[in-house]
Order: C-alpha cells, then sequence, then structure tokens
C-alpha cells in the first residue's frame, strides 16, 4: 500500500470557515446584483452559478426589489415549489416553468406580480 496523505496546514475547521466565509461573500454579492437589476432572477434559475447551487429558492426570490415573504410564497404556491428547495435541486423542468412565470410578471417594480392578483377575489 502506497497512499500518500497529503496533510494541509490549516486546521479542518478553519478550511471550513474559510470556505462558509467565501460562499456567504458570493451570495451576498450575488443577492445585491439581483436587487439592483443587473442580473434577474430567472437568469440566476437557469444559469445556476456555484453560490446559488446551495441558496433557498425563497432567499434568492427575496432578494428582488418589493418581493416579501408574502409574495414570494404565493409565487411558489402558483408553481408548486417548496421555500427550502435549493435552486442546485430543481429540476429542468422547475427550472424552465420559474423561468417562464418571472418572465410573464410585469416588468415595473411596483406592480404585483400575476400569482397575487390571481389569488384576490374579483370585486
Amino acid at each position: 500500500m502506497n497512499a500518500d496523505a497529503t496533510i494541509s496546514r490549516a486546521p479542518q475547521h478553519l478550511r471550513a470557515l474559510a470556505r462558509a466565509n467565501e460562499v456567504r461573500l458570493a451570495r451576498a454579492a450575488l443577492k445585491k446584483r439581483v436587487s439592483e437589476g443587473e442580473i434577474s432572477v430567472a437568469e440566476v434559475v437557469l444559469q445556476t452559478p456555484w453560490e446559488a447551487e446551495t441558496m433557498p429558492v425563497l432567499d434568492l426570490l427575496m432578494s428582488q426589489r418589493r418581493w416579501g415573504l408574502t409574495r414570494c410564497r404565493r409565487f411558489l404556491q402558483c408553481i408548486p415549489m417548496s421555500e427550502s428547495k435549493t435552486v442546485g435541486s430543481m429540476t429542468e423542468r422547475q427550472r424552465n416553468a420559474m423561468a417562464r412565470m418571472l418572465a410573464a410578471l410585469p416588468a415595473a417594480a411596483g406592480s404585483r406580480p400575476a400569482a397575487t392578483r390571481q389569488l384576490e377575489p374579483a370585486l
């Protein structure tokens, strides 16, 4: 048996902490780009960058301007999809369905999503 083990200089818990900080900072940058409109949630869902793979869909949706918890939950009920589902674990069908629904929403920042309008009773 000629197995050579590589021993890193830093203990495992310090490497894990450094990796967690790297992911946290990358996610914060991604959320900021979504909030500022540089990239859409639909693009993130379809492209799935490494920092979004383990991010819950709810966190990604809430990073958009004027999208709170209630609006996100109503949107996810229309797909249907769990709030805790990660972007990386979505199937291709779920990705395409979410991207289509997001693209169908009005572009105005102050407008309400179609999912919200459908759930309200007609006056």
